[in-house]
């Protein structure tokens, strides 16, 4: 490998001058790693089992008057085919046996939208919202939760499937219900079970056996639990400037840093399965062919695009691999971690804190503009608020201060800002892969001092008004473009 000497930034505080210290490059084109300099490598986590959820936690502002919980956890494929899968297991769990003379499935439009052609794990490559809620109620585990179809086995598919060709799975959206909705009634045996998820992708909020409400059920107390104050934590979120969101970062302790490491070692799973494997529209391997052919440059930025690009191949591909969520979104945990993560390793920086702050920087915006612009939407969430979240999380890695951080955000939002998500699916690999090497440009540019003007636009003064007036776009501007999008995938040649 060749070195190379270049300027590293050390940064000092939010709002500083960032001091500039000579430090030696050793030019890196390998899959993201998690071992450091001087250091054994971090082991990642056993993908046997499940693996259990975490958050990032105790992340202090002040005297610790306020309290973030940014809700994060391994989900296995898209998270919308895993919620109807979840639901069905819920209605199926309160029956003795798995016995059964229909099952009915009703969705919000978004949940609709981003479940009807995305490949389901374990479903060996096919797709579709009857078949997610035939495999979930034949063999999923709703304590699982999101990690539903893990233990998915052709028997059971099998079964799956002739529930289907039985004609006993029906499908249908409503718009009756705002929001993340998923109902799934299940009738057998002279019985009829219920279970409703709403607002998160794994929140159970209803069950009930012959209309009875089983209250106390364990997945609704683990659901109320851990949705207690998401809507009070969302509200903090908003009130937070910029400034103080770098400033929660000298708050992390080691817990935060290794959940966050864990993380990023999940989604280096799935990249390095793209890489090796092609799965789903094989756009990061397509790409390195290009590399090698030297169609494309290996830069910094392209290869974060790659790297991501692989993470989502593998995920939109159904490989049994979780990954690791952000808001309700395996492709946003991808695009807001592994671009970053490409970063340190293509620039040799060495300092795993200094990287896990920067991803959590990354996921403190990410959520913002999530909170501003609704959970599912017209917006490709993972491009425009992932891809925001890399841009600030790059510009801190590389010493930025607040304001080219601010910069960086600016310049990724003008730059993807109306980008459509058409559904999940292969090809969000394409938009992914091109968001994170946007996001690294947007950074770079405004470190050289670039950034977009204030009278551009929507782009507003400072970052958070900027970020405001994204989701404005979004909930306001956008509102009537899912219906239309929607009815385009469900008519195509016709």
């Amino acid at each position: 490998m060749l070195d190379k000497k270049i300027d590293r930034r050390c940064f000092l505080k939010a709002g500083s001058v960032a001091a500039i210290c000579a430090g030696t490059l050793a030019m890196r084109f390998s899959l993201p790693t998690l071992s450091f300099a001087g250091e054994k490598p971090i082991p990642p986590p056993d993908l046997k089992e499940p693996v259990k959820p975490f958050v990032i936690n105790a992340m202090l502002h002040n005297k610790a008057s306020a309290l973030l919980r940014l809700e994060t956890g391994p989900g296995l494929g898209c998270t919308e085919p895993a919620a109807i899968g979840l639901s069905a297991a819920a209605a199926a769990s309160l029956f003795k046996d798995r016995t059964f003379d229909a099952i009915e499935v009703t969705t919000d439009p978004n949940i609709f939208k981003n479940a009807m052609g995305v490949i389901i794990p374990g479903s060996g490559g096919e797709c579709g919202i009857p078949l997610a809620s035939a495999m979930g109620a034949a063999s999923g585990d709703p304590g699982l939760k999101l990690q539903v179809f893990a233990k998915m086995d052709p028997q059971k598919l099998a079964t799956a499937k002739r529930l289907i060709r039985e004609g006993k799975v029906s499908a249908k959206m409503t718009k009756d219900h705002p929001g993340l909705y998923v109902r799934t009634v299940i009738r057998g045996a002279g019985h009829r079970a219920e279970a409703v998820i709403t607002g998160q992708h794994d929140h159970i909020a209803l069950l009930s056996w012959d209309g009875k409400p089983q209250y106390g059920h364990p997945l609704l107390g683990a659901a109320a639990k851990e949705d207690g104050n998401l809507s009070e934590l969302e509200a903090w979120l908003l009130s937070l400037s910029l400034t103080d969101m770098v400033a929660l970062l000298d708050n992390l302790d080691e817990n935060d840093l290794s959940y966050i490491r864990e993380g990023i070692a999940m989604n280096s799973k799935l990249v390095e399965y793209g890489m090796a494997q092609a799965p789903g529209l094989g756009v990061a391997m397509a790409q390195n062919r290009l590399i090698q052919q030297g169609f494309l440059a290996k830069d910094m930025a392209t290869w974060a695009g790659v790297m991501t690009a692989a993470g989502v191949d593998s995920r939109m591909g159904g490989a049994m691999l979780p990954a690791m969520t952000l808001a309700g979104s395996g492709n946003q945990g991808i695009t807001s971690s592994i671009p970053i993560w490409t970063v340190s390793e293509f620039t040799g920086n060495r300092d795993r804190r200094l990287v896990c702050r920067a991803v959590a920087l990354s996921y403190l915006i990410t959520c913002t503009i999530k909170a501003h612009a609704g959970r599912l939407s017209a917006l490709c969430g993972s491009g425009v608020a992932g891809g925001a979240g890399v841009a600030a999380g790059v510009a801190y890695l590389r010493g930025g201060n607040v304001n080219h951080i601010g910069g960086a955000i600016k310049n990724h939002l003008e730059t993807f800002a109306t980008v459509i998500c058409d559904g999940a699916k292969t090809s969000c690999a394409l938009k992914l892969g091109e968001a994170a090497t946007a996001a690294v440009k947007s950074a770079l540019l405004s470190l050289q001092g670039t950034v977009v003007k204030y009278q551009d636009g929507f782009i507003d003064k400072s970052p958070e008004k900027t970020m405001l007036n994204m989701g404005r776009l979004s909930r306001e501007g956008l509102s009537c473009m899912d219906p239309v999008i929607l009815d385009i995938m469900l008519n195509k040649g016709a």
